[in-house]
């Protein structure tokens, strides 16, 4: 099982909120962003530009990255938005591209930004069937795509299909897999009944097992749960802490920790652990005047926030 703090939870604020902005940021998700897409009427897409501008100017806590969901690149208004954000005086760590249906859309993005916005990097929501089709094309669309995002709600309206977790199993397996094998994040849709804990609970449960590296919040309150579900408990924690100390008592060669036999890729797996989510090590503030700087990453693989393998399959959640 894989553990990030890259992506574990987004929440969406609509671009016209702008009285939610801050909240947005102080909420506790991994990813704040503001939305150009569905929630902004086509008469006012041009002033939730000109609003969505301050979003990038306020402080976040601790790893927040700060994002905006364009609209669909099938049409001049995603665009438009693509040039508004390059002129941005902060620019975000993300852009979400809906409706992706090909690696095309992100190097339209990414063109569109250009050198105005050269650390911005993007998350391509997948929502269609087409783009259910084409999402290994589209996890490896380059160096910046940071990850594929299911659409549950459009992708079941296209096809037909209950907005159920058994009903849209195979997609949410193409989304992981195509992610997982470039080395890229996947992200799942959100549940969308906002009082039903106990529901959240579950699906999230079973996006994690499935392998997604988070999901999609459209409340604060699903928050905690999101973030808790997609984190390792103590006990990992724990058994990392100790695997990393055997690794350093040994010079790092093979050895027994708990009845188990570990070497290397059991150190580093449990060194990224303790990194990202040590509570010692996650109460840093994080920037308010600019992205964070990632480096570049061959063949796909994210450096500083890669996906974190558990060392053992005993001790999952």
């Amino acid at each position: 099982m894989k553990f990030t703090r890259y992506c574990r939870s987004l929440l969406s604020t609509p671009a016209m909120a702008v009285e939610r902005y801050g909240k947005s940021h102080q909420s506790g998700a991994d990813i704040a962003m503001v939305d150009l897409e569905d929630s902004v009427p086509p008469t006012r897409k041009e002033e939730a530009r000109r609003l969505a501008e301050e979003f990038f100017a306020l402080p976040s806590t601790k790893l927040a990255r700060s994002a905006v969901r364009i609209n669909t690149l099938s049409g001049p208004e995603g665009l438009r938005d693509l040039i508004a954000i390059s002129r941005y005086r902060v620019k975000p760590d993300l852009v979400l591209v809906p409706m992706t249906e090909s690696p095309r859309d992100i190097e339209i993005a990414a063109g569109a930004l250009g050198a105005d916005c050269p650390e911005t990097e993007f998350l391509a929501v997948v929502e269609t069937p087409l783009g259910i089709e084409h999402a290994p094309a589209i996890a490896a669309a380059g160096h910046r795509l940071r990850g594929l995002v299911f659409g549950s709600a459009d992708y079941a309206f296209a096809v037909g299909a209950r907005l159920s977790w058994d009903a849209l199993a195979h997609a949410r397996a193409r989304v992981v897999n195509s992610a997982r094998a470039v080395g890229v994040e996947a992200m799942d849709a959100p549940f969308f009944e906002v009082t039903d804990l106990d529901g959240l609970r579950r699906e999230a449960g079973l996006a994690r097992d499935f392998g997604f590296s988070g999901k999609i919040a459209i409340h604060p309150r699903q928050l905690p749960l999101i973030n808790e579900t997609f984190s390792p408990d103590e006990e990992l924690l724990a058994r990392a802490r100790r695997v990393v100390e055997a690794g350093l008592e040994n010079g790092r060669s093979v050895t027994v920790v708990d009845g188990v036999m570990v070497g290397m890729p059991f150190f580093e797996a449990s060194q990224r652990l303790i990194e990202q989510f040590d509570p010692a090590g996650t109460d840093e503030p994080r920037r308010s005047a600019g992205p964070h700087h990632p480096q570049h990453r061959p063949h796909g693989r994210p450096q500083g926030h890669a996906p974190t393998d558990t060392p053992t399959h005993s001790t999952e959640k």
